[in-house]
């Protein structure tokens, strides 16, 4: 059993690492939970729902005007300037890591 559980927590480890890799090199040093936070705090879904409607979820489109990973950290540092969020700049990159992760998955 306590071989299995270690196991497991190796290959976990592998597979999260995998992951990390699987991300553009301009995300190579974010903070994911930093990233996850100030979009929560910073109210990112709520000012999408105000511009596209229902989820604002359809923001998210891949194939449109968005097309690189560089282009996506420079929509985030738009709305930070826009919206004067006050986010720095590795804050912005990590904002950016998080939505290609959960929604553009760049490579």
């Amino acid at each position: 059993m306590k071989f299995q559980k270690t196991h497991g927590l190796a290959l976990a480890t592998v597979m999260l690492s995998l992951v990390a890799h699987a991300q553009p090199a301009i995300f190579k040093d974010a903070d994911y939970k930093l990233g996850e936070k100030l979009i929560a705090e910073s109210k990112c879904v709520a000012c999408h729902v105000s511009k596209v409607g229902g989820d604002g979820s359809a923001i998210y489109k891949p194939q449109g005007r968005i097309n690189t990973a560089a282009f996506l950290r420079g929509m985030v540092e738009q709305c930070n300037t826009e919206l004067n969020l006050g986010m720095f700049p590795e804050d912005v990159n990590s904002v950016a890591a998080v939505l290609n992760r959960d929604h553009y998955k760049f490579k």
